[in-house]
């Protein structure tokens, strides 16, 4: 019996909408993550891009359980002293929410070159417009996938 293999020819790539009003941002990076890699097709090959793109609209609104909230996030500007942080809750509520559904995801790929491109395919709006209505985009319902995908904030 010989290992399946797929090629570029075999590559079937969908446009899946996800609305991320109410859901779980751990459980959504999740499930994104493994639409983007493919790994819920039959056909997954590891080294080949067999994901499905991917549209998140309402990610401003967006759940975070516990104290995630007022977890800190750090970066450095790279002068000495850079070093600055902004709360989870203050990033979602300036002027780029979307960067936490962003980051919550690329933390869930594998850090190569592979996983960089697979994160081209993700399209993370703040609120519930989008501008990808010619690709006739699937709605996947991430809420009724299981009960603690949401949370009521």
């Amino acid at each position: 019996m010989k290992t399946y293999t797929a090629t570029p020819g075999d590559i079937d790539k969908k446009w899946i909408l996800i609305d991320a009003e109410g859901v779980v941002l751990g459980r959504l990076a999740s499930i994104v993550a493994m639409r983007l890699r493919g790994k819920h097709k039959a056909t997954f090959t590891p080294h080949m891009d067999m994901g499905d793109n991917v549209i998140v609209i309402n990610a401003d609104k967006v759940q975070l359980t516990g104290k995630k909230r007022d977890k800190p996030n750090y970066w450095h500007t790279g002068y000495p002293g850079g070093i600055k942080s902004r709360t989870t809750g203050q990033i979602l509520d300036g002027a780029h929410p979307e960067r936490v559904v962003m980051q919550a995801v690329k933390r869930m790929l594998p850090g190569n070159s592979l996983s960089r491109k697979q994160l081209t395919n993700l399209r993370v709006f703040a609120g519930s417009e989008h501008s990808h209505d010619a690709q006739n985009p699937e709605v996947l319902d991430v809420k009724s996938m299981n009960s603690k995908n949401t949370r009521e904030g």
